[in-house]
């Protein structure tokens, strides 16, 4: 796409429609933020506890079964440490913040698109803070919670706290692979810009 040609209207629909689209998932991810800190900071407050070696005896004589076990258990408390709360928050919070910088920068994207103005300067550091921002809320956020139901279990009687687990952190790959990937992305628009900007300089 050149300075001299302008969109299609089916592109200019398209992309007014992903642009549309990533302010509206991101406006739901703070939504969705705010709801957990309305649920983690009153009370009761709902953790979901990772169990071991807990049976489902109801399904032991089930045809076909070989084995079934417990590995979530919803545990209502009247109360909880404030830094507990403040990492329950963090591990919905984080993802969500990621969220909306990744939309964001989908949206600079596509009015970038819209503007034939797709190798401007500040596109590469719009995506290579999204990538960075993935990454980050990706390894950080389940080590929050990991930390936080440590301290829930922590609280528990000692007859009842064997169930649980005492720490464990789960490292979910997906969005650290997508930050990685968009770092790329990145990394191809500060090359376009750079050759562009070669292009204008020879013409």
């Amino acid at each position: 796409m050149s300075r001299n040609t302008t969109p299609s209207r089916l592109e200019a629909v398209t992309l007014g429609v992903v642009a549309t689209g990533a302010v509206s998932i991101a406006i739901a991810s703070v939504v969705g933020a705010t709801g957990a800190a309305v649920e983690i900071f009153g009370s009761p407050v709902p953790v979901s506890l990772p169990v071991h070696d807990v049976p489902m005896d109801d399904m032991a004589d089930a045809a076909g079964v070989v084995a079934a076990e417990y590995t979530q258990s919803l545990v209502s408390f009247d109360s909880l440490a404030a830094g507990t709360r403040w990492l329950l928050w963090g591990e919905s919070a984080l993802p969500a913040l990621a969220t909306v910088i990744v939309c964001l920068s989908l949206w600079w994207l596509g009015l970038s698109l819209i503007r034939q103005r797709a190798f401007r300067r500040s596109m590469a550091p719009v995506l290579g803070t999204a990538a960075i921002a993935l990454v980050f809320a990706g390894m950080f956020a389940p080590f929050l919670g990991a930390v936080a139901r440590a301290q829930v279990v922590e609280q528990l009687p000692a007859s009842d706290a064997g169930m649980f687990w005492t720490l464990l952190y789960q490292l979910d790959p997906a969005p650290v692979g997508w930050g990685i990937a968009l770092a790329l992305v990145a990394t191809a628009f500060e090359v376009g810009q750079r050759l562009q900007k070669e292009t204008e300089g020879l013409v």
